[in-house]
């Protein structure tokens, strides 16, 4: 104990340092100076304000750019389905903004179908059926063999039907101007443009899958003595052989990048405005 620093000692030490040196107690750097000192540190205390407001405007621009894409978390089919939607008029369906201008925009119940303008509606789709189909086969892009064998393909079924009304005497009609051209096209968009042309496949399968069956089962009623045409049939339970397809879209749409599915998007009116003008034919 006898060689610790005395405590009289120790506090005289303390005060020492505490002391400041004379050039601080100068006239010159008294609270003025602090005061400086102060004025100095304000503009880096500053300089973190723009960080913070840039952080929230790009929070604020994320967040916005996000709500562009309604579906997105549920996957890339969602998001499909909510631009399709959204052209479809109110009687078609509730998320329909599409003014009704078309003959086959109006409610079914009001249209005024011909078995002749039906063949050639079936015959102009059996067209666009044969070209998808042969496409997914060929599959000029790898991601294409995904839509082989889905269960969802209406060519065969389609044969059937026509052959069917062939026996009960009907002439079957060529390939219209509207099937053909929309078969061209779908050829042309599939060997440069996957995007696009996997867009057109999502909706020609599921629209005749919902509102197809719809207008089938109606135009049946009025011009088929409700006879139920393979074209509307499916071999398996249809709710899961969509759910398959669905999935298989969602996971080739992984691998876009967000130009690529907007611009898949995009393409959506082009869909509705093809097949519009085949489905148009069944009131010719």
């Amino acid at each position: 104990m006898a060689s610790l620093t005395p405590i009289s000692q120790s506090q005289s030490l303390f005060n020492k340092t505490r002391c400041p040196p004379k050039s601080l107690t100068s006239p010159n750097l008294g609270s003025d100076f602090l005061l400086k000192k102060s004025s100095v540190s304000i503009p880096r205390m500053s300089t973190r304000v723009p960080m913070k407001a840039a952080g929230v405007v790009s929070a604020t621009t994320a967040e916005k750019a996000k709500k562009r894409y309604p579906g997105e978390s549920k996957g890339f089919v969602e998001e499909m389905r909510f631009v399709a939607m959204k052209l479809h008029t109110k009687d078609q369906a509730k998320e329909g903004e599409k003014e009704v201008k078309e003959p086959q925009e109006r409610p079914v119940a009001k249209w005024e179908p011909t078995v002749d303008g039906y063949l050639k509606f079936l015959v102009d789709s059996k067209l666009v059926y044969d070209t998808l189909e042969g496409i997914v086969e060929k599959a000029p892009f790898p991601s294409y063999s995904e839509f082989r064998n889905t269960g969802l393909e209406r060519s065969a079924k389609l044969a059937k039907d026509l052959e069917w009304f062939k026996e009960q005497g009907h002439v079957i009609p060529e390939p219209s101007a509207p099937g053909v051209t929309y078969a061209e096209y779908l050829k042309e968009l599939s060997e440069k443009d996957p995007q696009a042309f996997l867009c057109h496949f999502y909706n020609i399968y599921f629209a005749h899958s919902a509102g197809g069956r719809m207008i089938g089962k109606k135009v049946a009623e009025m011009i088929l003595d409700k006879k139920e045409l393979e074209f509307y049939k499916w071999d398996g339970e249809l709710p899961q052989l969509l759910q398959n397809v669905r999935e298989k879209l969602n996971k080739v749409a992984q691998s876009w990048t967000r130009e690529e599915k907007n611009h898949c998007l995009e393409e959506t009116e082009k869909s509705f405005k093809h097949s519009g003008e085949i489905l148009r034919l069944i009131l010719s």
